[in-house]
């Protein structure tokens, strides 16, 4: 089967499945991408910085970059904006070039063209985002918009691949029973970083070293880490704050270390509140291939978002073997993680809620261990197998007919 998939740029938790799909001889799987930014180097407003990614993004599977009509080295609604998709689409001797469109999103300009295109050419259209209902607030203006948008946004789609619960509550919410749904889970590579992390304890006395953690560990200090984008919403100021009270808890006891990975917008105001805690430490922003390092380290990974639709860094940290204790508000929660076994769920906000979570894997011999056995036994069976076999099914149902 022939199948195109439309995405606004080469993204780096996505480029691994990509390249597992194309490993499938029946399948025959071309990327078209609308910018290459990200291979480039941009400025990431998350992050604060400029941002080159240290891992392969272009090997492994076939692609292709569209001419550009907008191209301003960000994704949003109005870029890229690509050209040609009619003629790349219909292929050279006016049949479909391919069987079925793959879209990535269903916001922007280059998605609804795609979209548009593949319908008027009888390519089914396949739909995969991380949209959920816990939406930000909006008004009534805003809500019966959306409504009519998805009327008619119903009518370009023939199936939607959902990357877990909260999105297929979502799909379920606007089409019903009218459009097919199939899983698709939202994983990473866990090979690689189940093989990253295990190869990490080799560098752990650089790093240690590198962060001034010499001898800490070996004095019983735990690890609380946290590595986002230091972007508000990402609520690091809510862990630094359940820290501050287990410090003051701790009296002449060990104190955990909490190390925040990342850069962003918060940054300078994380930095004022944490002076005076000699356990917290600021280590910037850190590419693909040193975060594995990172999780080797830690005890305990904490994600204290609001709005958060996935959380693929949780999947990272999982397969470490690490415990992980994240919001209500962070999307992967149903699908990865059972309040008390593979670590704790609190509600979004609820600083006294992440302190006694805290305070639980920090505090309690052996539960950090063990949580972080359970994630590791539940992220190996959220994976990229999950995913073929999701895309298969799919791909089956809507081009029944098509000869191979």
């Amino acid at each position: 089967m022939r199948i195109a998939y439309l995405v606004s740029h080469p993204i780096q938790y996505q480029v691994p499945l990509l390249r597992r799909i194309s490993q499938e001889r029946d399948i025959d799987l071309t990327v078209l991408y609308g910018s290459d930014f990200s291979v480039r180097g941009y400025a990431d407003k998350g992050f604060g910085v400029e941002v080159k990614w240290d891992v392969p993004l272009l090997e492994g599977y076939k692609h292709e970059f569209l001419p550009a009509l907008r191209d301003n080295a960000t994704q949003s609604v109005t870029s890229p904006i690509s050209r040609g998709l009619l003629e790349r689409l219909r292929g050279t001797d006016g049949k479909p070039a391919y069987d079925l469109l793959w879209v990535h999103g269903y916001s922007t300009v280059n998605s609804m063209q795609g979209m548009l295109t593949a319908k008027s050419l009888g390519i089914p259209v396949l739909l995969r985002a991380e949209s959920w209902l816990r939406d930000r607030s909006r008004s009534s203006a805003k809500l019966l918009a959306k409504q009519i948008f998805f009327a008619g946004l119903e009518r370009l789609v023939d199936g939607v691949l959902c990357i877990g619960t909260l999105n297929r509550e979502y799909w379920t919410n606007y089409f019903g029973d009218r459009v097919p749904l199939f899983s698709m889970p939202y994983a990473v590579d866990n090979d690689y970083f189940q093989k990253k992390s295990a190869e990490a304890a080799a560098g752990r006395a650089a790093l240690m070293a590198e962060l001034g953690l010499d001898g800490g560990l070996e004095a019983g200090r735990k690890v609380i880490l946290f590595a986002s984008k230091l972007q508000y919403r990402k609520h690091c100021d809510h862990l630094l704050e359940a820290y501050k009270r287990l410090v003051a808890e701790a009296g002449d006891g060990p104190v955990p270390y909490l190390l925040i990975v990342g850069d962003g917008e918060a940054r300078t105001e994380l930095e004022v509140a944490a002076q005076g805690l000699e356990g917290v430490k600021f280590c910037g922003f850190r590419n693909q291939t040193e975060l594995p390092g990172f999780f080797e380290l830690a005890s305990v990974f904490v994600l204290p978002s609001r709005h958060e639709p996935w959380g693929l860094i949780v999947n990272e940290v999982m397969n470490a073997g690490r415990a992980v204790i994240v919001t209500d508000d962070v999307g992967c929660a149903p699908d990865l993680i059972t309040n008390g076994v593979e670590g704790f769920v609190y509600p979004v906000g609820d600083v006294d809620a992440l302190t006694k979570s805290l305070r639980q894997v920090v505090g309690v011999p052996g539960l950090a261990e063990k949580m972080g056995a359970a994630a590791l036994v539940r992220i190996s069976g959220w994976g990229f197998e999950q995913d073929v076999a999701g895309l298969r099914a799919a791909v089956a149902e809507l081009t029944k007919g098509i000869a191979g």
